[in-house]
């Protein structure tokens, strides 16, 4: 296989694993230069938990959490609320769904990799603009667990995978709304 053709197939995987299958639809651009979707003037975020009509257990509130603790980690500038009265811009999202399916089976037909896909729908909202600054109906997030084939050491991973995956979500959401991407 010629090297053009592998790295065409690479990037292919990296995109399809990414979970970029639609394309966010960025609704404005900061006028401060800075090269990111958040005006300068907003310096109070409101994050009001996620609603999750998917009905799995307590996913909103890790995905809500995670998008905190990144606003935090990546900007000390913003301030974080969780209610929308004296925010500058307010961020809501929505689990649209929650799937879970077997990937790969061991030898007696019993799943042994799952494939978690979740989707989320946000938008950002300029509070003193009355204005929609970023809108992504269809974030899609993936990742994997195994469980182990052993009863004995048997443990769950969809609690862990759920939480890399907000993690994933919450960085992907920040690098594109303070860098722009």
């Amino acid at each position: 296989m010629s090297r053009l053709t592998r790295v065409a197939a690479g990037m292919m995987i990296v995109l399809m694993a990414c979970g970029f299958t639609e394309c966010y639809r960025p609704v404005g651009r900061s006028g401060d230069g800075a090269g990111g979707w958040l005006p300068g003037h907003i310096r109070t975020i409101g994050v009001p938990p996620f609603q999750n009509p998917s009905l799995r257990f307590k996913v909103e509130q890790r995905f809500t959490g995670a998008v905190i603790d990144e606003i935090l980690r990546r900007s000390r500038s913003f301030n974080v609320i969780s209610t929308e009265e004296g925010a500058d811009a307010v961020m809501r999202g929505t689990i649209r769904s929650f799937n879970l399916r077997p990937t790969l089976l061991d030898d007696f037909g019993r799943a042994r990799l799952f494939e978690v896909t979740v989707t989320i729908g946000l938008t950002i909202r300029d509070q003193t603009r009355n204005k929609v600054i970023y809108d992504n109906p269809n974030y899609i997030f993936r990742s994997e667990y195994e469980i182990s084939g052993d009863p004995q050491t048997f443990f769950t991973e969809e609690g862990p995978a759920v939480e890399r995956l907000a993690r994933d979500f919450a960085r992907s959401l920040m690098t594109t709304l303070l860098e722009g991407f």
